[in-house]
């Protein structure tokens, strides 16, 4: 969920909705005249709130700008969980960002590689080159995508069916997939349309990405009732991996679970559901 660093009022106690994650943002949300006093609120945030738990990551501004350098000095010190890297167009933008957090994290004295990076793809170049920025550092744990500034750059908008963004979304999440890292979807900022906000979080669900990026706090209840697995779900998973474990051991390949045909290939999927039952507070079982 986004939140302006600008404005102390917002990022004090966004933990009492339950978000997974708080993006607090440098960037687009502040002011160009306002940049110092958002970093100034960002760490004494950092330093002082205690957010029960939720990841905390920062979006600095983007390395075409004067301010980048000390967003991220300021990120490593107030002890940021993940910085989101704005605009990431190449690998090279997040080898220079992964220097310039090294650096703090020397000058602060932080366990160097503490500081997680995230990259968000906002243009054209950027979805392009997925892959090779999904590859570029050991500390990035994933890509975003920014739909609103990658349709401008594709000189388009959007729509709201998702025509314009199908192909950025299905290549990041391929891209994110060969890597072995996540992928996070874009924000759906009508939130007069709480209904079209649930279909296009159902879809994105299906196409494989690990979650959705929010602008308001009604919209978080919808994106956990859409990714946590349903009791269906979960008693599945379960069967097929204690089918699997079974049967493997007695050298079957093959078999079916309540009439569907299963093999090896089902296992991962069926254990992701059962680790994203369990971080979503819903699984007491013992797989």
């Amino acid at each position: 969920m986004f939140l302006n660093c600008q404005k102390p009022s917002l990022i004090k106690d966004p933990y009492i909705y339950g978000p997974d994650s708080i993006m607090l943002d440098l960037e687009d949300a502040v002011a160009e005249n306002q940049k110092d006093a958002a970093r100034y609120s960002l760490y004494h945030a950092l330093q002082e709130i205690d957010y029960r738990g939720v990841e905390r990551v920062v979006r600095i501004n983007g390395l075409d700008t004067p301010h980048w350098r000390e967003d991220i000095r300021v990120c490593v010190a107030g002890g940021a969980d993940t910085i989101r890297i704005a605009k990431t167009e190449s690998a090279q933008d997040v080898r220079t960002v992964e220097e310039a957090v090294l650096a703090a994290e020397r000058e602060f004295g932080r366990p160097e590689g503490s500081t997680l990076l995230m990259a968000a793809l906002e243009s054209c170049r950027g979805v392009l080159n997925a892959l090779e920025i999904c590859e570029s550092s050991e500390r990035l744990i994933g890509i975003a995508l920014s739909g609103g500034d990658y349709t401008k750059d594709l000189q388009t908008k959007i729509t709201g069916t998702g025509v314009e963004l199908m192909g950025a979304r299905q290549h990041m999440i391929m891209a994110a997939r060969a890597a072995g890292v996540q992928c996070w979807d874009t924000v759906f900022t009508n939130l007069d349309d709480m209904e079209g906000f649930r279909k296009e979080t159902e879809m994105i669900k299906l196409m494989g990405f690990d979650g959705k990026s929010l602008v308001n706090p009604r919209q978080i209840r919808v994106v956990h009732e859409v990714f946590t697995p349903t009791e269906k779900d979960i008693i599945f998973a379960e069967k097929v991996v204690r089918e699997i474990d079974d049967k493997k051991a007695k050298g079957i390949g093959v078999f079916t679970v309540d009439g569907k045909m299963i093999d090896i290939a089902f296992y991962d999927g069926a254990k992701r559901t059962i680790e994203l039952a369990k971080a979503s507070g819903v699984y007491e079982g013992d797989l």
